[in-house]
């Protein structure tokens, strides 16, 4: 299946959870947010939201600093 992941084409094996996602990109789900057809998911949904063909998804990192 194909999602658009941060305006990009992104091929996955079938459908997964974002929480599986972000653990296929290597993402720690407490430093990023994220919004799945134009809506923010909250954190603690990760794990129950599935995603399926043609789903959009942004993924933004919060960075630090000082």
């Amino acid at each position: 299946m194909t999602i658009r992941l941060n305006g990009e084409p992104y091929e996955l094996p079938g459908p997964v959870t974002l929480s599986a996602l972000l653990h296929s990109l290597d993402l720690d789900a407490r430093r990023v947010a994220i919004e799945r057809n134009l809506v923010v998911v909250k954190r603690q949904e990760y794990t129950t939201t599935t995603l399926h063909d043609s789903d959009e998804v942004e993924i933004v990192n919060f960075v630090g600093g000082g």
